[in-house]
């Protein structure tokens, strides 16, 4: 409101009031002008009047407000429209005589690429197949100077319908297998355009490469699965390509990104490298990712039955040496079980030539097995020719054990023959309680005789001791020698 008027004219017996408004929004002016005349001998009329004219001015200026309003919406609707003819008129101009198959900088400079990788998933990763999965956010950035631009605006964010029509760099993954670019529900391409030329390019990848693994150490291995990428077809004289950050930021990994079941994400390190081949020299990219084996599925699944079944084994030591079946039973069974447990370790590992850590720990289980059936033999078998090893013969006890049946034979036929007259002889009932007594004492000589047979073998008692002694150094050395190997890695960053 510029300004308000009042006026007071008397004349005679009348007031006369003037109220000049002018109202100015914009370019628009809006002219209101009201007169209020009243008697100075009625002053109900007088008062009425006022309120009806007081009534009429505010609906006046509240129409005014409105339609200024209305203006105002206008005029910012055409502003909206008219920013929206500007971006397309800035696009316009920019793609105006682009050839998006000429590289930036075409014969004058080497076109500089800046790349980092945002690792959203990494696994999993397959031992038999020697490959892994990593998903990422892979990110590219170079300067076009065809793309500058003056405007309102610092950054034009666009999709990938705009990233089509300019050129983009011709990055490829030397060793992935399989590569896929998410496109649902449209391709998750980024592109942002700055003001000096300067482009930011990123797509969501999930990429699936090899990574060459040396299972001696298997399942105590450390292993460093690459991550290779470069250009196609333009060499090193005409793109190369340089991380944006450190190695601390130019491959970063998501806190909750691992999704290894059987491997620890120690950290990630980054390089740069050139190949040559016989079309020219490329420059390539690399991030190397390194993994632990977690070593707890391996102890459940085979390690501690194999140390059972060989404690097993070594119960036979402390059974009889005449108890052939038990002794069978433990030495045959314990071996077929380790059989079944080193046929199972190696379904999970590709078919490689070498022994791994674990074949050798399964190899020296068996043998203590088997050991321990082939000392089962060995006693067995000098207890069938009659003699312990212990020095004790009992070939003399065994014919004193014949001799003495032999007499007992002979007082039974004795007794048979003089049966009948029994009753007519009175010598005979002390030969008959003598020859009737005789057998009795023969049977504490034939447990003595029975006692000294089952007498403890000397191979038994140097195996209770010897088996148990060796299995457990042998366990010693191979836990501390595997699990006390740890890689130098210059330059890891460690992961979150």
């Amino acid at each position: 409101m510029r300004h308000f008027k009042k006026r007071e004219v008397q004349e005679c017996n009348f007031s006369y009031f003037l109220i000049s408004v002018e109202l100015c929004f914009g370019e628009s002016k809006t002219y209101l002008k009201t007169e209020i005349t009243s008697s100075a001998g009625n002053n109900s009329t007088m008062r009425q009047r006022w309120v009806h004219s007081h009534g009429y001015l505010i609906y006046l200026l509240l129409l005014t407000l409105w339609r200024a309003c209305s203006e105002a919406d206008v005029s910012g609707s055409d502003a909206f429209k008219n920013n929206i003819t500007l971006f397309t008129r800035i696009l316009d101009r920019l793609l105006d005589g682009y050839d998006n198959r000429l590289r930036p900088g075409l014969g004058d400079r080497v076109t500089e690429v800046k790349t980092d990788i945002y690792v959203t998933s990494f696994g999993p990763v397959s031992d038999t197949d020697m490959e892994y999965t990593v998903d990422v956010f892979f990110r590219q950035r170079w300067t076009d100077e065809r793309l500058k631009f003056n405007g309102p605006m610092n950054i034009l964010r666009l999709n990938n319908l705009m990233a089509s029509k300019i050129w983009t760099p011709d990055t490829f993954f030397h060793n992935g297998k399989k590569s896929v670019a998410h496109n649902m529900t449209m391709p998750n391409k980024l592109l942002r355009i700055m003001e000096n030329g300067t482009l930011l390019y990123t797509m969501r990848l999930t990429v699936q490469a090899e990574c060459p693994m040396h299972l001696e150490d298997f399942p105590m291995d450390f292993h460093s699965c690459l991550l290779k990428f470069g250009s196609y077809a333009y060499t090193l004289t005409e793109v190369t390509y340089v991380w944006t950050r450190n190695a601390t930021l130019s491959v970063e990994v998501a806190p909750d990104g691992s999704r290894l079941n059987q491997y620890d994400l120690m950290g990630q390190t980054v390089g740069k490298e050139s190949i040559t081949s016989s079309t020219g020299e490329y420059t390539v990219m690399t991030a190397h990712f390194h993994l632990k084996r977690k070593i707890g599925y391996f102890v459940i699944q085979t390690y501690l039955p194999c140390i059972m079944t060989v404690i097993l084994s070594q119960v036979s030591f402390w059974l009889n040496r005449e108890s052939v079946p038990a002794r069978t039973v433990f030495g045959v069974t314990t071996v077929l079980t380790m059989t079944t447990l080193s046929i199972s370790a190696r379904n999970s590992l590709p078919k490689v030539a070498y022994a791994t850590a674990m074949d050798w720990f399964i190899a020296v289980c068996y043998a203590f097995v088997f050991s321990a059936l082939i000392e089962f033999a060995t006693v067995n078998y000098f207890t069938k020719r009659s003699w312990a090893w212990d020095g004790k013969s009992i070939v003399n006890d065994k014919k004193k054990e014949i001799s003495v049946i032999k007499k007992n034979n002979a007082y039974a036929v004795a007794v048979a023959n003089y049966a009948p007259h029994i009753g007519k002889d009175s010598a005979l009932p002390t030969v008959c309680k003598s020859a009737t007594a005789e057998p009795s004492k023969a049977h504490p000589v034939a447990k003595e005789a029975l006692k000294t047979f089952n007498s403890v073998s000397k191979i038994d008692r140097m195996s209770r001791i010897i088996f148990p002694v060796l299995f457990g150094s042998f366990n010693l050395v191979y836990w501390a020698t595997y699990l006390n190997r740890e890689p130098v890695i210059k330059n890891m960053v460690p992961s979150q």
